[in-house]
């Protein structure tokens, strides 16, 4: 098993990920119908970087690395994980989530805030909590659920730089 840097090339291992977690609607903010092209976009061409985790069956999660704004506020990142169905539960997205932070440091960023995350995702909420990010703030029925309606959605942060 690794991690590494992703190419364009390897969206096409990606999207089937992708496109299953975000037509189900339960955990990104992004729209259910979005195309393989748009897709593309904002997980490969628009982040700074974006990695793979691979082993003998393939592409089994991938991440992106992004600042979260410009300015004042570019020392601060912003990172999106996929972890494929079938590799759920095996630690994939913790392996990612430190790579990540390991990276973030490398780019020169000082913290990581996770924007949007859907309250009902309760397993990435313990997930980042137990590797040190916080709930710094609350956002009221912000998140549209396909079956719970309005939920809240979490800002979580972690200042990473000593």
């Amino acid at each position: 098993m690794k991690i590494r840097e992703a190419t364009g090339n390897d969206f096409e291992r990606i999207w089937p990920i992708f496109e299953e977690i975000v037509r189900a609607g339960e955990t990104y903010a992004y729209p259910m119908d979005i195309s393989k092209d748009e897709a593309k976009g904002l997980w490969i061409d628009y982040p700074r970087k974006t990695f793979v985790f691979e082993d003998d069956d393939g592409i089994m999660g991938t991440y992106y690395i992004k600042s979260n704004q410009s300015g004042p506020g570019q020392h601060v990142c912003n990172c999106g994980y996929m972890v494929s169905s079938k590799a759920r539960g095996k630690g994939i997205a913790t392996q990612m989530c430190e790579h990540s932070q390991l990276q973030a440091l490398e780019l020169g960023y000082k913290a990581m805030q996770f924007n949007f995350v859907a309250s009902t995702n309760e397993v990435a909420v313990r997930l980042w909590k137990k590797l040190g990010f916080e709930i710094v703030g609350r956002l009221p029925k912000a998140f549209s659920h396909p079956n719970k309606g309005f939920v809240d959605a979490l800002v979580m942060y972690k200042w990473l730089s000593i």
